[in-house]
């Protein structure tokens, strides 16, 4: 008889030798280090800040970035290893590491001057620093164009006013990649924590998300000096959509670890004998539902290959991308809902974490652009009318 189990782990033998040996050693440290904290974090609402140093010395930080800035310089396929076996743990983990590398470090070494990229990446690449990105305005949502945040020039500095909602390490983090609309077009500040009139509140009472820092943040005639502005964002416009991509590709690959952490538990579950001394994994309903599962992060994993292949050689469309964040966040919510419920009554108890992942994936469906928005970018891309 051949072995069993799911058939999706298979496609791992595509990554390179390097690649694979990141992905066992971000698991067993998820599996060793995050997991004994996940329940408590969650249910405590807090991230474990302690957890940070280890995190720098894993190389989470900096990933991608030069290693002329003390960056790893690693490639797209190890980024989205990393950011999958993150989120086998918590889509809080995984969107805490995706922030400080594709929203802070990516926009700097991108956008930023020599002086802003030699100053901030290296203290951001060891964790010494921790950053945030201050898209998202309560007005506007996922429609950045509409946000109320704005700057206007004051002698040599700049003046920011407005809000920002839903900041993910807002309030620990101690650079803030802010957009605000100077001129009637969206442009790249850098504030630092401490600046007068600048506030970050922690957002209380989340039902989801729990082991995650979310912040609101206030602007009240913060001033900024000029060296502040991303001379790149100044050039391009749109330029936080360019940071958005790199953030969608990471979460594209993350609810992959969601999605194969539920379908484990729940063949683990299933393949045990109940107290009638039966497997459920022997009932046809219950193969079929794994088959479900296989399927889809299958699916989702063969999507993410070939993302990061054409990532690799810059031939990656952002239409690529929404429908990677969107078809896969969907999977990942289909696969969690059923895990949750094959292990019946068990399957709401916090020592099984499916219901956990099940709760922080209907945040990450919304985030980075909600499921409609993806859709309506992709139904532009086939028709060539905008519908939004």
């Amino acid at each position: 008889m051949r072995e069993a189990g799911f058939s999706y782990p298979k496609l791992d033998e595509a990554l390179s030798w390097e690649a694979q040996q990141i992905c066992d050693s971000v698991r067993a440290w998820v599996k060793e280090r995050f997991m004994p904290h996940a329940t408590r974090c969650y249910m405590d609402g807090r991230f474990p800040m302690e957890l940070v140093p280890e995190m720098a010395q894993m190389g989470f930080f900096g990933i991608k970035t030069s290693p002329e800035y003390k960056g790893a310089g690693l490639g797209n396929f190890e980024y989205g290893v990393i950011c999958r076996e993150l989120e086998r743990g918590d889509s809080g983990l995984r969107s805490f590491v995706s922030v400080q590398n594709s929203l802070v470090m990516y926009p700097i070494e991108r956008f930023g001057s020599e002086r802003q990229k030699s100053f901030w990446l290296p203290s951001l690449a060891s964790g010494q620093l921790l950053g945030a990105f201050g898209l998202t305005g309560p007005e506007g949502g996922s429609d950045p164009e509409n946000m109320k945040t704005h700057a206007k020039k004051d002698g040599g500095d700049y003046i920011v006013n407005g809000s920002k909602q839903f900041i993910t390490n807002g309030s620990v983090g101690y650079l803030i990649v802010v957009w605000a609309k100077l001129d009637g077009v969206v442009r790249g500040f850098l504030v630092e924590k401490g600046t007068p009139g600048f506030e970050a509140c922690p957002m209380k009472d989340k039902l989801s998300l729990r082991a995650s820092d979310t912040a609101e943040l206030f602007f009240r005639d913060v001033r900024i000096p000029a060296e502040n502005i991303l001379p790149g964002t100044l050039e391009k416009d749109k330029a936080y959509l360019a940071c958005l991509n790199e953030a969608r590709y990471g979460i594209a690959w993350g609810a992959i670890g969601a999605a194969s952490f539920c379908a484990e538990t729940a063949l683990e579950y299933a393949s045990n004998r109940g107290m009638f001394g039966e497997k459920l994994s022997a009932k046809q309903l219950t193969q079929q539902k794994l088959v479900w599962m296989d399927e889809g992060i299958e699916s989702a994993q063969r999507r993410v290959l070939d993302m990061a292949r054409l990532k690799e050689v810059d031939r990656l469309l952002p239409r690529d991308i929404s429908r990677g964040k969107m078809a896969n966040v969907n999977m990942a919510c289909d696969v969690a809902r059923l895990a949750r419920r094959m292990l019946g009554a068990n399957g709401i108890m916090a020592e099984y974490h499916v219901m956990r992942h099940m709760c922080n994936l209907e945040s990450v469906y919304t985030y980075e652009g909600t499921d409609d928005v993806h859709m309506l970018a992709l139904g532009r891309a086939i028709t060539g009318e905008n519908a939004f």
